[in-house]
């Protein structure tokens, strides 16, 4: 049987799409080893971003000598970056054996070995974006063993003019509540203490379904045995119900914690970028979390440079960040993604502008977030201890407002839950003392 190397990027859903791949491979008699001796290597790439797209482009390269000296490592590009570059991948490279685009990832372990066995190359794109091939396994090989993911949606409809996302990935489709709730048990079963549930647009969520919401989904996943944590993620203002508040409200194995992208702060680039709400139709929805959960974690998206953004649209920009106070922002330049409404768009902005503006939300947003955060000193919170922190000799874990806590504690600690107090705050941590 063949060796194997994964190399994941971009998002949860590739993670979650590679940890299903890994758990394939595995059943079927194939180990997992380092990169440099594996006959196969497994990319799961990202392609949101054209910098994402680029790392990828310059891993490939590097396989070029052992190629034409061993024949390997034969090479399986899957995921959103398959589906949009992979062909040409492929073309270039004679490595890369295997095309697959993420809603035919079922197809994979078979094409790798196909691939391995002979000269034949395996191109599996989804031309259909309604057609769906998944792996019938949970997610049982993953790199914690106390955590996992798992998906419950596919696809997107929302079609914002600058995303690439339902062009890669498809339609929208739930996955049957059953599917989820065997999942999440086989998980919990094997002693996963946390799960996240997964979805471009998890509100949306049951809308193929009857009679079924996203609201019905956590609570029947809460009531789960032995699940100690559930998280979600992302969620789309004008699908966020109140139903969905309560239902965190109403279990307190929910993590209050809400990703929830408001992409620009101005109705005229909102509109053009096709999001479906204004400002103050975000503030309602906004409201509404906070009333019903007032230890809410609140988390946004913003993209800055968008086409034809001018210098008041940006201004509303910043003034939404200073009146909502996430607890933090995921920001960037807007990157163009050919295929994409925005990118025809005329009045493209310079990069330098783009850049000038990414670099004063951030200052403003570093502001903020330190200020909610040094607010919490003195607080205890339950964590779930994740692992090493990535600098000095600290753990770390996360309150369940989805705040990074890091702290000093023996490794046997790594995988359990711990009761630890704020000492410190910085803007995009926590420090504290296990008690």
């Amino acid at each position: 049987m063949y060796g194997f190397a994964m190399k994941v990027y971009g998002c949860q859903m590739n993670q979650y799409d590679a940890d299903k791949i890994r758990t394939a491979l595995v059943a079927r008699g194939a180990y997992e080893t380092a990169e440099e001796g594996a006959d196969a290597i497994v990319f799961v790439g990202c392609s949101i971003r054209d910098k994402a797209e680029h790392k990828v482009w310059s891993e490939l390269g590097h396989y070029e000598e052992r190629w034409r000296k061993e024949g390997r490592p034969v090479v399986a590009m899957t995921g959103c970056i398959a589906q949009n570059v992979g062909v040409d991948m492929s073309r270039r490279y004679p490595w890369v054996r295997v095309v697959s685009g993420p809603r035919h990832i079922g197809l994979v372990p078979d094409a790798l070995e196909t691939a391995l066995s002979g000269d034949e190359k395996v191109v599996l794109l989804d031309d259909d974006p309604r057609e769906l091939h998944e792996l019938r396994f949970a997610p049982l090989e993953r790199q914690f063993p106390w955590k996992a993911s798992v998906m419950i949606s596919h696809g997107c409809d929302n079609f914002c003019t600058y995303c690439i996302v339902p062009y890669v990935r498809g339609r929208f489709a739930s996955r049957s509540p059953r599917e989820i709730m065997d999942e999440v048990k086989q998980l919990v079963e094997g002693g996963v203490k946390e799960i996240c549930l997964l979805g471009q647009n998890v509100d949306t969520y049951g809308r193929d379904l009857d009679r079924y919401s996203f609201a019905d989904l956590l609570n029947d996943v809460a009531h789960i045995a032995g699940l100690e944590r559930l998280r979600f993620m992302t969620s789309y203002p004008t699908d966020f119900t109140k139903d969905v508040v309560d239902a965190i409200a109403g279990n307190s194995n929910i993590c209050p914690a809400i990703n929830l992208p408001i992409q620009a702060g101005s109705d005229r680039i909102l509109k053009a970028m096709n999001r479906r709400y204004t400002v103050e139709e975000y503030a309602e929805v906004v409201d509404c979390i906070r009333r019903g959960l007032p230890e809410v974690g609140l988390t946004s998206d913003l993209i800055v440079g968008f086409p034809g953004e001018t210098d008041e649209d940006f201004a509303c920009s910043v003034a939404a960040l200073k009146r909502f106070r996430f607890d933090q922002v995921h920001t960037a330049a807007y990157s163009r993604r050919q295929g994409t409404p925005a990118a025809a768009m005329r009045e493209q902005i310079p990069e330098s502008v783009k850049n000038r503006r990414l670099n004063e939300v951030n200052r403003l947003q570093t502001e903020i977030a330190r200020d909610i955060n040094e607010k919490l000193i003195g607080r205890r919170y339950r964590v779930l201890v994740d692992g090493k922190a990535l600098k000095g000799n600290l753990l770390q874990g996360r309150n369940p407002a989805d705040k990074v806590i890091l702290f000093e504690g023996a490794e046997s600690v790594i995988g359990t839950f711990a009761d630890v107090e704020v000492t410190a705050a910085d803007s995009w941590s926590l420090k504290g003392r296990i008690l």
